[in-house]
């Protein structure tokens, strides 16, 4: 099990969203989703315990996500965990709607919060098909239910085959507020769906 906030997520929770069966399953004719390239990447285990950037912000729900420079701008859905102990993920129908995981940490509090969303459904791109476009640097807006907004800085953005997946390093307590951005990404089977998935870290910069 790893622990995310106060909450266990049963290691096959990398497994699940990589399968192409959970996240996304077809794709149509659009074309594959951009997947990050190695300059997006960072090395080591991450930033997870150095000094916040900016002060941690009170617990509060997230109600909206805005990506701007890949045009995200979606509403965001409260996720529990399966029977099996994985991260469910939103109603594959509503293309243009993102998940948090709200049993664990809110976006802009003290450790690692989770959002997650779809790269596609049968009828085409979804929330987060141009997640792999994002970029170091980039801005991620998430609109809180207590009238504020958390605003993150892009650290990293990293594709995993599932079996490689590094549970501790996505879902792992952060000593500062981040966040962890998740989609299916790698390469594609017909067969089996896409075979791992595209992460995006970020940390907290600012509010308002």
């Amino acid at each position: 099990m790893r622990r995310v906030g106060d909450t266990a997520i049963a290691a096959v929770t990398a497994v699940a969203l990589g399968t192409g069966a959970l996240l996304l399953v077809g794709g149509g004719d659009t074309g594959s989703p951009p997947q990050p390239s190695a300059a997006q990447a960072r090395g080591g285990a991450g930033q997870a315990g150095r000094a916040p950037a900016t002060p941690a912000l009170p617990p509060s729900p997230p109600d909206r996500v805005r990506i701007p420079a890949i045009g995200v701008d979606a509403p965001l859905t409260g996720l529990g965990l399966t029977p099996t102990g994985s991260l469910d993920v939103p109603p594959a129908e509503r293309k243009n709607l993102a998940g948090w995981y709200e049993a664990g940490t809110t976006p802009g509090e003290k450790g690692t919060a989770i959002v997650a969303g779809h790269v596609d459904n049968a009828e085409g791109p979804a929330v987060f098909f141009r997640l792999g476009a994002l970029e170091k640097g980039g801005t991620i807006e998430v609109d809180r239910r207590d009238g504020g907004v958390a605003v993150f800085t892009v650290d990293a953005v990293e594709v995993y085959a599932a079996e490689d997946f590094p549970d501790e390093k996505v879902y792992g307590a952060a000593l500062r507020p981040e966040l962890r951005v998740i989609t299916c990404g790698g390469g594609y089977s017909r067969g089996t769906g896409y075979q791992g998935n595209v992460v995006v870290f970020a940390h907290l910069t600012g509010s308002r």
